[in-house]
């Protein structure tokens, strides 16, 4: 299970962080969003941590969660979050 009774209500496992961690990095890597890419990486951070609360701890899972829910976001630039779906958007 991702989240440990016994620490403060949504706290994370270190097990879970590091796969979180692992996925992050990983999908960062293959989006290129380092830099001036501070919005990009937040919302990768959030579909990760959303797939996390999912008990999904799989490092890979969780970096496809990301990436499926940029390029989703990404087609649907002008309803889902805009700013940065604009700033993915324009990166490509």
């Amino acid at each position: 299970m991702t989240i440990n009774p016994f620490t403060t209500q949504g706290a994370f496992e270190p097990e879970a962080t590091a796969a979180m961690g692992e996925a992050f990095d990983a999908a960062c890597k293959e989006l290129h969003c380092t830099g001036p890419f501070a919005r990009v990486r937040e919302f990768v951070a959030a579909l990760i941590v959303a797939a996390a609360w999912q008990c999904e701890l799989d490092p890979a899972r969780l970096r496809m969660a990301a990436l499926a829910g940029f390029a989703i976001a990404k087609s649907h630039t002008p309803r889902i979050a805009p700013k940065v779906a604009r700033t993915a958007a324009s990166y490509y």
